[in-house]
């Protein structure tokens, strides 16, 4: 089974077995496989009870199709990109649905120095190819087994100080998912960190929330454990563990472009004069914080095969977004959900409390969240959104509609699979931000 619309802008995600099973998966690594011709390959999957047939499925189709295949077993999606990177290999799929509920199957699929296929760089044609199913003759590849997990561990830790690491109290919720198997080798070289570990079990049936903490119901456990254990900070991750949330210790939950903007004022300590990519969808806190630690900021679209890309371009040295993916050039300019929970420990350690170092940043920027409305017509609406605002202040079509004043800004984007418009506003005051919000979602809703 394979139906097309698992092939989303930046990855392969349907319900399994009903729109992708493993006769589809075997098509995809075959297609993958003859659209790019690559000779060795990595394949990784994450522990969702499916899984460990698609990733077969994967490997025998690659293999069929005359590429040799590095079996890295149950792994985070983050390792596929770091093993792509270290073995020199021509490219890997991450067999993996992240965040997705427990009865979703996809992947994530690259090329050389782990650069993210996707729908405007060669999965279209991935899609054609696996539905036409016509195979060309090839010499079957082999396939082999490769631990990478020491390299890894030395990987992530080469990009902190650990003994700059002081004892720290942390909450960790891995919601049953990759970071219960990434973490603990990880942890082990830092003793002097108390982690409080929830739910660290991989497990696909996720018994106790779905492993999406965008989700305000899947963060009530980090929040409340945090401010239970009187923890210096928590931390959330998703399924594939490429992405982590963090909450302070006051129990707040930290919106990821403030997170962008402290791990950018730490990356450029080390690193000055640097340049950082953010999203449109940003606080000013980022590019502002930024320019005050000396870097240069790069303002650029959403999604992970635009900013990996951007990075490449520019050499940039971190780049993060609202949805909490941090980049980082020195991991193949590849996401990581590790890397930013040692920046924390560092960061924290170096500052003293999470609460204290956001405290600039919530007391002079104001913002909406991302707030997600249902339309008929989104062309109609983001026209009618621009005609009754862009004479207001200076408009961009980057990606959706921006419009930016000198006290406000908002970015209004249409969803890549869904009829919805997605907007995410900024203020200097509360009372700003929500007079604003409202005028917008009233064009928005009317």
């Amino acid at each position: 089974m394979l139906a097309p619309g698992v092939f989303k802008a930046y990855d392969v995600r349907g319900l399994y077995p009903s729109e992708l099973d493993e006769d589809g998966a075997y098509a995809i690594g075959r297609a993958y496989v003859e659209q790019f011709e690559p000779r060795r390959i990595a394949v990784g999957r994450d522990m969702r009870l499916s899984s460990p047939s698609m990733a077969e499925a994967v490997m025998s189709g690659a293999a069929d199709g005359g590429a040799d295949v590095v079996d890295i077993g149950m792994a985070g999606t983050e390792m596929l990109y770091f093993t792509v990177g270290e073995l020199g290999l021509d490219g890997g799929v991450a067999v993996t649905a992240s965040h997705n509920p427990k009865q979703y199957t996809g992947m994530k699929i690259v090329r050389r120095g782990a650069l993210p296929v996707g729908g405007e760089s060669g999965l279209t044609e991935i899609r054609e190819r696996a539905a036409r199913g016509e195979w060309r003759e090839a010499e079957r590849g082999q396939v082999v087994q490769e631990d990478i997990w020491g390299r890894f561990v030395d990987r992530v830790l080469s990009f902190v100080d650990a003994d700059a690491i002081g004892p720290l109290r942390v909450v960790i919720d891995a919601a049953n998912g990759m970071a219960g198997a990434m973490l603990p080798p990880v942890l082990e070289r830092l003793p002097q960190v108390d982690t409080v570990r929830c739910f660290f079990e991989p497990d696909g049936s996720f018994p106790n929330h779905e492993p999406n903490p965008l989700l305000p119901e899947n963060r009530e456990f980090i929040v409340a454990k945090t401010r239970e254990e009187h923890a210096d900070f928590g931390v959330a991750y998703d399924g594939d563990a490429d992405r982590c949330f963090f909450v302070d210790d006051s129990g707040e939950f930290v919106p990821g472009d403030f997170v962008t903007a402290l791990f950018a004022e730490h990356v450029l300590a080390k690193e000055p004069g640097g340049k950082v990519i953010y999203d449109v969808r940003a606080s000013w806190a980022v590019p502002e914080a930024i320019t005050r630690a000396g870097g240069v900021p790069l303002v650029n679209r959403v999604g992970h095969s635009f900013i990996k890309q951007r990075m490449r371009e520019e050499g940039a040295v971190f780049a993060g977004e609202v949805s909490a993916h941090y980049y980082f050039r020195d991991f193949s300019q590849a996401d990581s959900g590790v890397i930013p929970f040692l920046l924390m420990l560092e960061l924290v350690s170096r500052r003293g409390s999470l609460a204290a170092a956001l405290e600039p940043f919530r007391s002079r920027y104001f913002l909406t969240g991302e707030i997600n409305t249902p339309v008929a017509d989104v062309a109609l609406k983001l026209q009618e959104l621009k005609e009754r605002f862009g004479p207001e202040g200076r408009v961009s079509h980057l990606d959706g509609l921006s419009v930016e004043t000198d006290d406000w800004h908002f970015n209004v984007r249409p969803s890549n699979t869904e009829p919805l418009l997605r907007l995410n506003l900024e203020a200097r005051s509360q009372e700003l931000m929500e007079r604003k919000r409202d005028e917008v979602l009233s064009v928005i809703r009317e």
